[in-house]
């Protein structure tokens, strides 16, 4: 298959998801239906953090040059980022969004994690499902090239995952 044709795939589905969730988010009401959804919050945050340690131990194995480990690894940080997209898709279905109520230092401090975390977000997907192309596709000389970019970017998105749900549930948020 053509490389730029799967490359623009990937960019095109990651527009398209990233447009889903903003709609999700900040345009569509909450489903009418009384699904408890409370769970999938700290579910959500248990996805991100798994992710993340996933993603480390991808790195360990890889300088371990532990090639089949690395690839169990990174595969698995994949499967957690989406679980925790469907995860998310559904919580914001049924619950809308969640409001930071949290005040003082902590507020500038959230918003500004918030912010970087969605704007990472945006540029990370393709990043991460270009980097997996190129692993799957044994090209490994552009996966190599384009990993050192996607991991710190990955890693940034699931720990600061984690950290906006601690955030909103110190402030009484969740």
């Amino acid at each position: 298959m053509d490389e730029k044709k799967v490359i623009y795939f990937i960019y095109s589905i990651s527009f398209l998801i990233f447009l889903a969730l903003v709609w999700f988010i900040y345009f569509k009401n909450p489903a009418t239906a009384s699904y408890n959804v409370s769970f999938l919050s700290p579910l959500n945050c248990i996805l991100n953090f798994l992710s993340a340690t996933f993603l480390c131990l991808g790195i360990f194995f890889i300088k371990k040059k532990q090639e089949k480990y690395h690839k169990i690894s990174m595969a698995s940080a994949l499967v957690f980022s989406a679980f925790f997209l469907v995860s998310y898709l559904i919580y914001h279905h049924y619950h809308g969004d969640t409001s930071f109520i949290g005040q003082g230092m902590w507020r500038p401090v959230y918003f500004f994690t918030l912010i970087s975390h969605i704007l990472l977000t945006i540029v990370g997907l393709p990043f991460i499902l270009t980097t997996f192309y190129f692993a799957l596709t044994h090209r490994y000389a552009k996966h190599r090239a384009l990993a050192k970019w996607t991991f710190p970017i990955w890693l940034y998105i699931s720990v600061t995952g984690v950290l906006i749900y601690l955030m909103l549930k110190l402030s009484g948020s969740v």
